[in-house]
């Protein structure tokens, strides 16, 4: 299907990514005409997408945009464009927030506030989720999961040998890894089958398509449906509104050759990613939102976060040479630890490190030391831990309407803890197999621009004066609009937020399609209301 430049629908939905393509695969089944949009296309299945170079070192697939931080330094954000957004080159782990994060939580840096929903509100959306993206996991060995309807839909990713002997080793220290919970599509093991060995994983595409990324998942079967546009290479400008400011009518959008088109919609769902729906909603100012639209609470934009994410390589005389190590993770101090009361964060194997990357790391550290050396003697993790609201973190636009990202640190000693206890913890490893000197640990803290974790730009809560969007993420001051990305956050736990978006994007296909076939009155009044 091909939308015209003055097209009509029930529903359209901006993004395609972890919320925008779920919502999408969730609201298809409804039989109403949606137009997804996508500023991006269709990433290419290419060799590219498994060349090192070409993705690390060359950002083939990377934005071609610049951001500024909140001393007007540029940089250009690791965010991806693509029919699937971020999730085209993530790391596919999909855990759930613990329930233990839904309530107000002291930090070191201050208290993160209670959600305005329950855990309980989310869990069956969660185990939905689950299914929808094929997620391989085991119940029952993270020390801090929270209850579950159903165990995972498929089994865990096997380790492969040195990972399974690291893995042992922990159990046997009294740490509990546990089998990470990975989105992909393997075949069904009951089944006879080619064994497939996942490689290239964390920042790559998947040219077989195997990981369960939200174009393959959600927006692919929403297509096969027939009552579902896609519009590619179409950037969101601005949201219309009617003349009251009251309710959406549509999205003015500007295609890759320069045309405009407006996008009218009975309800405007939008999924851009934290920052760029904050700062699309900024740019949609009106006479009757002067300071962007929905915006009476002065908090668009406000209370960015994006965890605290950092890299740490163990290096060791210890031969590593698995292709895949990303199976297990530790919250053993999600919660605290021995000698801190207050929580710290979670623990995960990554994919391997790019060599150049790997290199600069090693530069100090261990010099003289090939890379390749390094690559094949050493273990990879990914930590996080998580950051606080502040309204002083924030996206803003600058006067040529470029995107500006202020943010400072907020909870930076539970991340530094964290980083302590992993080398203890690889410490002990060591002296358990009396191995001559202890691992050399190579660490890298991301920047303002590793954006991978966004949220929190329009939190949701009960007090339009205290919160942008209402507990069904629809925005307090117009009736038909919705954000369905990781905007909606009032705080943001220690684990990667994917399946917290994917679930809440069910939850709020379920509420619309039911205020829809109810017969909305605010549905059908926007559907009246003249463009401005």
């Amino acid at each position: 299907m091909h939308a015209s430049a003055t097209a009509r629908y029930d529903i359209v939905i901006v993004g395609t990514g972890a919320g925008g393509g779920t919502l999408a695969s969730r609201m298809s089944k409804s039989g109403k005409r949606i137009c997804l949009i996508e500023r991006g296309g269709f990433l290419p299945r290419e060799r590219e997408n498994w060349d090192e170079k070409a993705v690390c070192v060359e950002g083939r697939y990377t934005a071609r945009e610049t951001w500024y931080d909140k001393d007007d330094k540029p940089s250009a954000p690791y965010t991806h464009y693509w029919v699937g957004g971020n999730t085209k080159v993530y790391g596919a782990a999909l855990l759930r927030l613990r329930e233990f994060d839904f309530g107000e939580v002291r930090h070191f840096g201050g208290v993160s506030p209670a959600w305005p929903i329950s855990y309980a509100d989310l869990e069956p959306y969660y185990t939905e989720a689950e299914r929808l993206y094929s997620v391989h996991g085991e119940r029952g060995l993270d020390p801090c999961e929270p209850p579950a309807g159903a165990p995972y839909p498929f089994p865990p990713v096997p380790h492969e040998p040195r990972i399974a002997e690291l893995y042992d080793d922990l159990r046997a220290l009294g740490h509990r890894p546990f089998p990470m919970a990975l989105g992909v599509r393997l075949p069904n093991p009951q089944h006879p089958h080619a064994p497939y060995r996942l490689s290239s994983f964390d920042g790559y595409p998947d040219l077989t398509e195997v990981k369960a990324d939200s174009h393959v998942v959600g927006v692919n079967p929403a297509l096969a449906r027939g009552n579902v546009t896609l519009l590619t290479g179409a950037r969101a400008e601005r949201i219309l509104t009617d003349r009251s400011g009251s309710q959406a009518t549509g999205v003015e959008v500007v295609r890759d050759d320069g045309d405009r088109m407006f996008i009218r919609g009975d309800v405007i769902c939008v999924a851009c990613g934290a920052i760029n729906s904050a700062a699309l909603f900024l740019r949609s100012a009106s006479d009757r939102h002067p300071r962007g639209l929905a915006n009476g609470s002065g908090l668009v934009g406000r209370n960015y976060m994006t965890h605290h994410n950092g890299l740490f390589i163990a290096v060791s005389n210890v031969s590593n040479p698995s292709q895949f190590q990303k199976t297990f993770g530790m919250t053993d101090f999600y919660q605290g630890a021995d000698d801190s009361d207050l929580p710290l964060g979670t623990v995960q194997l990554m994919g391997r490190l790019d060599r150049a990357s790997l290199g600069s790391l090693a530069k100090e550290r261990m010099p003289g030391v090939p890379v390749e050396r390094i690559a094949t003697h050493s273990v990879d993790f990914f930590l996080t831990a998580q950051d606080l609201p502040d309204p002083e973190n924030r996206v803003t636009l600058r006067e040529d309407g470029s995107i500006k990202v202020a943010y400072r640190d907020t909870n930076a000693e539970a991340y530094r803890r964290l980083e302590r206890k992993l080398m203890e913890v690889l410490d002990s490893v060591d002296r358990l197999h009396r191995r001559g000197g202890s691992s050399t640990y190579l660490t890298s803290r991301l920047g303002v621009s590793g954006v991978s974790h966004q949220n929190g730009t329009m939190r949701f809560g009960h007090d339009p004066r205290t919160s942008v969007l209402d507990t069904f993420c629809r925005t307090h001051e117009l009736e038909n609009l919705y954000v369905v990305d990781s905007s909606f956050f009032p705080s943001c736990g220690a684990v990667n937020p994917s399946l917290t978006i994917m679930a809440n994007a069910l939850r709020i296909g379920d509420h619309i399609i039911g205020r829809m076939s109810a017969g909305g009155s605010a549905h059908r009044r926007a559907a009246a209301g003249a463009l401005r």
